[in-house]
Order: C-alpha cells, then structure tokens, then sequence
C-alpha cells in the first residue's frame, strides 16, 4: 500500500520516537503562540519553560536538541525573545562553548592513557571494595579536570572490551575470532552464572565511576559546564572556584568515598557483586597478552600523554589562558606527540562534544526567552526574601530538586543568570552573591545524580552500547543511585544549613587565601 505524503512526513518527524511524543511536540508548538498572543506572554514563557524541561526529562525517546530547538526557534519567531538577545547569551557564555568543543576533544587523545590506568585497577587489584573505592576516586580526580563525559566514555570502552573478551571465551572462542557479545546463544551453560556475576560486577563499577564524576565535577569551574558559567559570572578563576566550593565540596567527597566502602560492604542496593575467579583469570590473561604486544612507539604515546595531562593541570590552576584555549593546546599537543596527523583522525574527536554543545545553545535560547520575560523574577525575589542560610538553603534545594528532572547546566545557568540580575539591580550584596552561587553550583551537581536525567554523563552511560549488555536499565540505575543521592544531598545541605559554609568563608577572607568582590566585578555587556 502506498504511503500518503503526510504519513511518510508524520513518521520523519522526530525519526522512530514514540507516537504520543510527537503529537505532545506538536501540540506545544500549536499552543504556545495562542498563549503568547491571546493569554500573557509571561504564561506563555513558563509553558515553554516547562516544555523545553520535558524535552530533557524525557532524552531517551529523543534528544533534546531538535525537540528543544523547535521550541526555541518559534519562540524567536513569535517574539518571545530576539535572535539578538540569544546572541549575547551565547557571546556571553562563549567560553563554555569552547570548553566544550576544545576540552572533550582534547581529552579524546588521551584516551589511551585512562584505558590503560582503569584497566590496571581491574586486573591487578583483588580486592572488590578497593577497586570500586579507586573506580570512584580516580573517577572524581579526572573528572575535576577534565569533562566528566569523557571520563565515563573512557571507563564505558574498557567494560565492553573486557565483556566481549569474556563473553567471546565462555562462547567456546578463541581471542581472535570474530563474535557477537550481544547475545547469549552461544554462552556455554556453566559460565553463565559467571557471565550475570560479571554484569553485576561492572554494573557496580560504572555506577561508582558515575557518582565519582560527580563527586568530582562539583569541585573545579572545568567539572561541569555549569560550574563555569557560574564561575564566570562570578569572576572566579580555578583556584579561588575550588577554595569557595570546598567547606561543601570536601566533607561531601569523604561522605562519597565512606558511602562507596559501606555500599560495597553491607550489599545493598545492588552493590557488592564480586568478580569471578573464572572471569579473572581470562582478562589477566588477555591483559599481559596487550601488554606484551604493546610497542615502544605505544608506549611513548602513553607517557607523552601523562605530560600533556600535566600541562592540562598546571595551566589550570595557573589559569595560563581561557579553559576553552587550554584544551585547545591540549589538542595541539597530544596530536604532535602521538602521531596524529590527518584531518579525518581529529574529526572523530569532536563527535562526542558537538551535539552537546549545540543543545547548550538552545539552553541559552531558552535562558533569553526567562530573561526577556523575566520569568523567575518573582521566584528569585521570593526566595531573597529569606535570611542568611535559609536564603542558601532554599536556592541550593531549588536548584537540587529542578536538576533531578531536568539538566543541571540549565538549572544552573537560568539560576545564576538571575541572581546576577539581582546583584547588578541592587537587590543583593557582593558577599551575598557570591555565597549564592556556590548554593546553586552544589545544589545543580549533588542531588542531579538521583536520575539520569540531571547528569549528562549518566545519562550517556543509560543511552551507551554498554547499558544493556550489563542489563542496567534507567529504574535500576535510578535505585543504584539512590543511596548517593540521600547521603551526598544531605552532607552538602549540613554543609549550608549548619553554617560551616559562611564561617569557613569568612575565615578564607581573613586569612587572605580569597578577597571580597566588588559589584563592578560580575558587570557584563549588555545586550544589544
């Protein structure tokens, strides 16, 4: 039967997501304008908010990026905001942007010195609680400089080769050959027991690493895309981000770390699978195998790479040049001293960060419609209502809470972009809005690990090649995640609360380790 020209288009649109999301696409597109024209344009612009979170909570059926372009782009259209205001947005956050594009490529050629550094503690470590604590830190500790995507994507290539490798051998198969590891057919019956024990053991690895992340990514104005445009509304540079972040940052990454031993101690939630001996053996065995035919030319690339990570480090903390400009030499260095030469080898580099990067875009569409209609104003002049920590409080819960079901770099971005339109109206201190910002860079990166949804390398851990082979399915994930989520939101909520932040502030000023901002600090263009 022949396809009817609006059939064959209803089916393109949006490609295989489901039916009753692209009739709910559809409908907000239909809806929005009536609202703008014929109800209030300040209704219209939290429906689009509202939608715009949808497209986010629900990225499994489809990336957010064409459902939320859409969005953005009538908004424009209908006049909700101005392509001139989305510009000074992006020309604003221009150097997230570049973090993402040039950093997330940057570490791409390092990515055989973290295979070989996580593949190390798989195989020689025996000890499961050790491991899962070392997955976690090492985890934290790359993710702290480097992006916390790339991280898990590095640890995601090391479980699938050791799976497949695995799986190829309990199929009866020698290394060599050829062999599907995503079915089970071939399994033979007393592996099998071995083969679910393995899933579970690196489902508990990935989910550690995941959380490491996190833990991690809180800590430095790299970590996460957020914390940088926080950091720059706030004309934080590297240090001085992780010496304000730290009297929450700190005691929340040992509450992680205890959180992570007990886990693997007591058994709960899922945690505590052990690696079977059988399974062992055959990944050392394949281990000293690589080890064994690694040339010295591959070896060089290793530690030219461990250079370049500690070039990356260094300009970091000595802030030598924008983040953005730092990964770009990294790229420069990394493909001079390992060999890279050709145009289409460094392209592969930069898929992983592209569409990422235009759906930030988006975002910051989406901000300039919040700004235009001044859409949080009333909840900001509320929440400034309340007094000392209260305020803190209720800004680092707001923001925890948007972030379990939206992304955090939005959550993040429209949050700070407000309070520093109350800074620069007079409504607030300097001091104040700067102890604002670190509630809402906390409130965005802790409690967003409780889904996928609020952590882009979690979800790309759900949407990866891997999940499904280790069986971990986004309800699973969300429980495995759960204990996390309870300890790590509520040490950082002690952490505000308590007023352990104010007073370690005030002692980092007295001390002259950090000097108090001024007003004219934070001033930015206006837009045109």
């Amino acid at each position: 039967m022949q396809q009817s020209f609006m059939s064959a288009f209803f089916k393109n649109f949006l490609g295989n997501s489901p039916e009753w999301y692209k009739y709910a696409i559809i409908a907000f597109l239909v809806i929005n304008p009536i609202l703008f024209f014929y109800v209030s344009p300040y209704v219209a612009g939290w429906a689009l908010v509202l939608e715009f979170i949808f497209t986010l909570a629900m990225a499994l059926k489809c990336y957010p990026l064409q459902p939320g372009g859409l969005l953005a782009i009538e908004a424009v259209f209908i006049g909700m905001t101005s392509p001139d205001q989305v510009l000074h947005e992006i020309i604003v956050n221009i150097e997230v942007l570049l973090l993402l594009i040039f950093m997330v490529a940057g570490i791409y050629f390092m990515k055989n010195l973290l295979l070989f550094l996580f593949t190390k503690i798989i195989t020689k470590v025996q000890s499961k609680t050790l491991v899962s604590l070392l997955f976690c830190f090492a985890s934290a500790f790359l993710s702290a400089f480097l992006d916390a995507l790339t991280v898990v994507a590095v640890i995601i290539s090391v479980a699938v080769g050791f799976y497949s490798v695995y799986h190829k051998v309990a199929s009866g198969k020698e290394i060599v050959h050829d062999h599907d590891h995503t079915h089970d057919s071939d399994v033979h019956e007393v592996s099998r027991n071995d083969l679910e024990d393995f899933r579970a053991y690196l489902r508990n690895l990935m989910m550690h690493a995941g959380i490491g992340t996190a833990l991690g990514g809180v800590c430095t104005i790299v970590g996460e895309p957020q914390n940088l445009i926080i950091g720059q509304q706030a004309s934080w540079e590297f240090v001085e981000f992780a010496i304000r972040m730290s009297p929450v940052t700190a005691p929340v990454f040992v509450a992680g770390m205890l959180t992570c031993v007990l886990l693997e101690k007591v058994k709960w939630f899922g945690y505590g699978a052990h690696l079977p001996e059988s399974v062992r053996t055959i990944l050392q065995d394949f281990d000293a195998q690589e080890s064994k035919q690694r040339t010295k030319r591959e070896k060089v690339k290793l530690v030219m790479q461990g250079i370049v990570g500690l070039w990356l480090i260094v300009a970091l903390a000595l802030h030598l040049a924008a983040v953005g400009l730092i990964g770009l030499t990294v790229i420069i260095f990394a493909t001079v001293f390992t060999g890279v030469n050709e145009e289409h080898q460094i392209g592969h580099a930069f898929e992983e960060a592209l569409p990422f990067t235009a759906l930030l875009a988006v975002f910051f569409a989406v901000v300039a419609v919040i700004i235009d209609q001044q859409l949080f104003t009333p909840v900001i002049n509320w929440v400034l209502t309340f007094e000392g920590n209260m305020q803190l409080v209720m800004f680092y819960l707001a923001n925890g809470f948007l972030s379990m079901v939206s992304d955090n770099v939005f959550v993040g971005t429209v949050y700070i972009t407000e309070v520093k339109k109350a800074l620069l109206a007079g409504q607030i201190t300097r001091d104040q809005f700067d102890m604002l910002a670190v509630a809402i860079n906390t409130g965005t990166n802790l409690p967003s690990v409780a889904t996928p949804n609020g952590q882009a390398a979690f979800l790309f851990l759900l949407t990866s090649a891997l999940a499904p082979l280790i069986r971990l399915s986004y309800g699973r994930m969300v429980v495995m995640a759960l204990p996390y989520t309870i300890v790590l939101t509520i040490v950082g909520l002690i952490a505000i609360s308590s007023g352990f932040l104010e007073s370690k502030t005030a002692d980092f000023y007295e001390a002259g380790i950090i000097h108090h901002h001024t007003v004219s600090d934070a001033e930015v263009p206006s837009a045109h």
